[in-house]
């Protein structure tokens, strides 16, 4: 889709929690893999999902996690989005924010959890395609490879409280449902992530 010279992808609520997922995602953008975009909106429906289950944790630090991410990515926020709407038609009408920002945004993907909410009839007028996160990073892993991993190792080196073997890393991936990912990093000489 035309607007930005790399592939873009909107970041559905779903996969900016749990950490590891959002934490992967950005560090592969942040490599330059990909154009990482969402919304206030879409900020917002994740530290309310993730504050509706876990009511223990603290908004202030949340949204501090939530302005950090907005100043790591480069133009990620898409603004002028809501004119549109109400003219989207999607299986659940509370997701048409999404599509809206993918469309304003200039997006090529968007990635998702929920498949199912995205259906590719609706998303293909727009060239917009849903992918599923375990699927977005295996593209990134056969594309870049050796950038993406990078990216992997950066991200296990900066977890330090508490500190994450590659070993552990790979299992959180997977119980984070992205056994793809987990299965081709344990594949790679454990060197590879250290």
């Amino acid at each position: 889709m035309a607007g930005s010279a790399r592939y873009t992808a909107v970041l559905d609520a779903c996969v900016l929690h749990p950490a590891p997922v959002r934490d992967l995602l950005l560090s592969l953008a942040a490599a330059g893999l990909y154009h990482a975009r969402w919304t206030d909106q879409i900020q917002a429906e994740w530290i309310g999902s993730l504050l509706a289950r876990r009511p223990d944790l603290d908004r202030h630090k949340l949204q501090r996690t939530a302005d950090l991410m907005a100043e790591a990515v480069p133009d990620c926020l898409v603004k002028d989005y809501a004119w549109m709407i109400d003219a989207l038609r999607l299986p659940d009408p509370d997701d048409r924010h999404v599509l809206a920002a993918a469309v304003a945004g200039h997006a090529d993907a968007i990635v998702t959890f929920n498949l199912y909410d995205f259906p590719q009839a609706v998303l293909a007028p727009f060239e917009i395609e849903a992918q599923h996160p375990d699927d977005f990073v295996m593209n990134q892993f056969e594309l870049h490879e050796l950038i993406a991993i990078d990216a992997v190792r950066g991200m296990r080196q900066r977890l330090r409280n508490p500190p994450m073997s590659a070993a552990l890393l790979t299992d959180t991936l997977e119980r984070c449902g992205l056994p793809q990912s987990a299965n081709y990093l344990r594949r790679l000489p454990i060197s590879r992530l250290i």
